[in-house]
């Protein structure tokens, strides 16, 4: 910018005013001057640029390589690193405790024959005649896991679409868009998950599950973002969604993903229920007393330390991508971290919940659930620790949108991995319980 030439020109100022001291039309270029121009109160200043256009080589859809390098993905190898530990150190344990321990708790208890022996016996077959019995608040669990299996369609497609370079990191908002339609379009998973599980639950009124289903997650985030909207629109911010697009989500919400709910958990209800593999008794046994470390609480927040150690690294790169106006585009590193955290939140499940058993507790169905979704309560504390550490946020409304995204992705991140271990120990108990004889 050059303001040390007094600029001149002639008639009065307009956007097309030519200076008389710089024209290039007349071939008059400026002089120029070592003296500085002198300022004085309340006479104009003119500032003048020069701009020169030079040809690239670089061509059109590589000019974003420049702000896409990558220097740090020694880091990202550090992590995925990390989480393969935690995985093979989890995958160890499984390993031990399906072949080594489960077998031989499966030869001695079908070696069992006289019932004096058959009295004696401990350990999880003890609680055989409980462990399938339906959990309270049973729908809850239904609607819960539905919306699971929902999200994890939802984040496994995005992710593969952006892996194969379908989705760009410079654009948000098509990322965004992509991830409401699949989450609009996964619902006939959710209607489908919820119904044949409320359905292995003897239950009957279907229509009242799938509409809690399509209904419950989606309705709490949007309030919360509804609230946290009008805080921005309180403050006259170009950042707030219009209130068009608000409707055109609603309609999206009720138009396209509550029918398609409906129709998964009609297809579900068809099916024929799935079968317990031993019976349930009509009274249930009284659970013994525990030791401390197999208290629910200590139990369920252990579980969520190691599927958040596998992915906090990542977590740090996603929250800088989003609050500090960073790209975030190493989706191959991200999907890798991704499957470890499935493996991770199944097997540490599965060993607590094999634990659990073994200590004849047969209240695993909420348990289980809860035990890998803990993780989002450290993914909310780590959020918190990033705002007070990296963060130079003083407004209060800029603090509570940060602290309600944060809230609504921990809850997000609840749900996925709640479901992953609820998945996992299904599969497990149904698996131990129908290789042991039972009279």
């Amino acid at each position: 910018k050059q303001c040390s030439i007094k600029h001149e020109y002639e008639g009065k100022w307009s956007e097309n005013t030519r200076l008389t001291t710089c024209d290039p039309h007349t071939k008059h270029t400026v002089v120029n001057s070592n003296t500085p121009q002198e300022v004085e109160a309340n006479k104009e200043i003119i500032f003048t640029y020069d701009v020169e256009y030079q040809e690239s080589d670089v061509k059109w859809a590589s000019r974003w390589d420049a702000y896409l390098l990558m220097s740090d993905d020694q880091i990202h190898w550090f992590s995925i690193v990390n989480s393969l530990m935690i995985v093979l150190f989890l995958s160890g344990m499984v390993a031990m405790i399906m072949l080594r321990t489960l077998y031989r708790d499966i030869s001695k208890y079908n070696e069992l024959e006289t019932q004096e022996e058959a009295q004696e016996e401990t350990g999880w077959k003890l609680v055989h005649g409980d462990v399938f019995r339906p959990p309270s608040n049973s729908d809850l669990l239904c609607v819960y896991v539905g919306t699971g299996i929902q999200f994890l369609g939802m984040v496994l497609v995005t992710m593969i679409f952006a892996v194969f370079g379908f989705l760009s990191p410079s654009n948000r908002g098509g990322l965004m868009t992509a991830m409401l339609l699949l989450w609009v379009f996964m619902g006939i998973f959710a209607g489908y998950a919820s119904s044949r599980l409320y359905k292995m639950f003897k239950g009957t009124e279907w229509k009242k599950i799938s509409l809690k289903t399509a209904c419950l997650f989606p309705g709490i985030v949007f309030a919360i973002f509804f609230v946290l909207n009008a805080l921005i629109w309180g403050q006259k911010s170009s950042g707030a969604v219009p209130f068009g697009t608000m409707f055109a989500l609603v309609v999206m919400w009720f138009g396209i993903s509550v029918p398609l709910v409906f129709v998964g958990g009609y297809i579900g209800l068809k099916k024929p229920a799935i079968e317990d593999p031993v019976k349930t008794n009509k009274i249930p046994r009284q659970i013994p007393e525990q030791a401390w470390y197999m208290n629910p609480i200590f139990s369920i927040l252990i579980g969520g330390i190691l599927p958040f150690g596998a992915v906090f690294i990542e977590l740090f790169f996603i929250l800088t991508s989003i609050w500090l106006n960073q790209f975030y585009y190493i989706f191959g590193f991200l999907f890798l971290v991704f499957i470890i955290l499935l493996i991770t939140c199944a097997e540490i499940t599965i060993v607590l919940c094999y634990f659990q058993l073994c200590s004849e507790d047969y209240l695993w169905w909420w348990r289980s659930y809860l035990t890998s979704g803990s993780s989002a309560l450290y993914l909310f504390l780590y959020a918190t620790f990033y705002f007070f550490t990296k963060l130079e946020i003083t407004k209060l409304v800029s603090g509570m949108l940060y602290f309600g995204y944060m809230l609504i992705a921990s809850y997000a991140f609840f749900v996925l991995t709640g479901t992953i271990g609820f998945y996992a120990c299904f599969w497990f108990t149904r698996l131990i319980y129908s290789s042991v004889k039972i009279d």
